[in-house]
Parts: C-alpha cells; sequence; structure tokens
C-alpha cells in the first residue's frame, strides 16, 4: 500500500473490518460454489454430446453387424453346413462385442466429473484465509 492510500483510507472500527471480512469471505464462497457449477454443467454437456454420438455410431454399427453377418453366414453356408456358418460368424461378432465393451469402460473411467478448478481457486483461498489469520 502506498503512502497515498494509508492518507485517503478512512480509519475503521475493528467490527467494520469484522464486517467487511465476513461479506468478502460470503462473496467468495458464493463465487466458488457458483464455478462449480459452471464447470459441472461444462462437463455434463459433454458427456451428453459423447453419449449422443456413441448412442448414434451404436444403431449405424449395429445394423451394418446385422446385414454383413448374414452376408457373412451364407457365404460360408456355400462351403459348410449353415449352422456352423452361423455360429462363426456369431462368434466373431462376441469378440468384437466384447472388445468394444472394454475399450467403452476404459474410456468412461478416463472422464473426470471433478471441477479441477474450483478445487485449485477453493486451496488458493485456504492459502489466502491462513496468511490474512496470521
Amino acid at each position: 500500500m502506498s503512502p497515498n492510500e494509508a492518507q485517503t483510507m478512512p480509519d475503521r472500527t475493528l467490527g467494520e473490518l469484522f464486517a467487511q471480512l465476513t461479506a468478502d469471505l460470503s462473496k467468495l464462497v458464493r463465487d466458488e460454489v457458483e464455478l462449480s457449477k459452471m464447470e459441472l454443467k461444462a462437463d455434463m454437456r459433454e458427456l451428453g454430446k459423447s453419449g449422443g454420438m456413441l448412442g448414434a455410431a451404436a444403431f449405424a454399427g449395429y445394423l451394418a453387424v446385422v446385414l454383413l453377418s448374414f452376408a457373412l453366414a451364407w457365404g460360408l453356408a456355400e462351403v459348410m453346413a449353415e449352422g456352423f456358418a452361423f455360429l462363426i460368424v456369431g462368434v466373431l461378432w462376441a469378440a468384437v462385442g466384447a472388445i468394444a465393451f472394454v475399450s467403452g469402460r476404459k474410456k468412461m473411467a478416463e472422464t473426470s466429473l471433478k471441477p479441477e478448478q474450483t478445487v485449485e481457486t477453493l486451496k488458493e483461498d485456504v492459502a489466502w484465509a491462513k496468511h490474512l489469520k496470521s
């Protein structure tokens, strides 16, 4: 604080300073809650978009799997019994489904809903409050 600022600042009582501190802390908490809400909304919006794209991909993939599976099974039926041809195709798609499931589960586990910026600013606020206390 410069000497000019110190001269223009009126003397304040302890009660006034405490009231100002309480108001500042209250505003800080409200701002932190608002920041947390904004971060969570953004994360949920991204998860929603990802879910929609995964749903569309799953539907298109399902149609492709059904049509290609029938074509492959009937193609194999030209060289072996029909039952075995369809069994082979079914086992192949079960393996593909298992791989897709494991990959999707891994991707979901990597998504964090932790409001990183809010946690960081809360740590800064705690450090600030400790500094004021000392």
